[in-house]
């Protein structure tokens, strides 16, 4: 959960999520060295007026600054593509999914059985208990098994919207007559919060996600009491 003046991100709770963090750290240092030896430089130029004649028409250090900064961005590349294709693998889900966008509110249906599926609304306000985050809390969470594969197919009805959790390092657009699918693995159990991330009307900022991972019973005793319902 984020939480006022934080900088960095919300910890990881997926494995692809940790992969992305650590990536993010490893391009920060580079892009601090980098940032570091160019202000070196411009204080070295402004602060002094002697010059170097041999360094004004040198051959070495031309092949050097070509080629060290071809180095760092394969440096930089190859961890990045490795994390695309993990992101974009699916390999044998558990379970599927199905999450649509309307405006402004989702609706899930889990395709493995036969008849559960809801609409999850954001809690208004005035009917918050204590504890619950405004604007944030929905009157039906998307429970999940946690330690499982979860496919999620992403679609809207009507316009644009983005199924977006970042502690679960997914985001994905939801697009009208198109199906989109990504995947996750809930690492530990827990509450992630997350919001629609794409300005898809004026109550934009009024369709929160909750998708909350359970041990496999727990799941599994949810789903026997939501098909009893239904």
């Amino acid at each position: 959960m984020a939480h006022p003046t934080q900088l960095g991100f919300q910890d990881a709770a997926s494995p692809v999520m940790e992969e992305l963090l650590h990536f993010h750290d490893h391009a920060l240092m580079i892009v601090f060295l980098i940032s570091t030896l160019v202000l070196y430089i411009i204080i070295a130029m402004v602060s002094t007026k002697l010059t170097n004649k041999y360094i004004l028409d040198s051959q070495e250090i031309e092949i050097v600054w070509t080629i060290l900064p071809a180095v760092i961005l394969v440096l930089i590349a190859l961890p990045s593509l490795r994390i695309l294709y993990l992101m974009d693998e699916i390999n044998d889900p558990h379970l599927t999914i199905k999450a649509m966008g309307h405006q402004w509110y989702w609706s899930y249906e889990y395709t493995d059985y036969e008849n559960l599926g809801f609409d999850s609304y954001m809690v208004p306000t005035q009917d918050l208990t204590p504890g619950q985050f405004r604007l944030l809390e929905t009157d039906h969470r998307m429970v999940v098994p946690m330690e499982s594969p979860i496919r999620v197919l992403v679609s809207a009805e009507d316009v644009l919207h983005s199924w977006t959790v970042p502690s679960l390092g997914v985001k994905m657009d939801a697009v009208p007559g198109r199906l989109n699918q990504t995947a996750f693995i809930a690492s530990r159990p827990g509450v992630f919060y997350g919001q629609c991330s794409e300005i898809c009307g004026a109550n934009h900022s009024f369709m929160p996600i909750v998708v909350e991972a359970v041990p496999l019973e727990h799941f599994e005793n949810w789903s026997s009491l939501m098909l009893e319902d239904a």
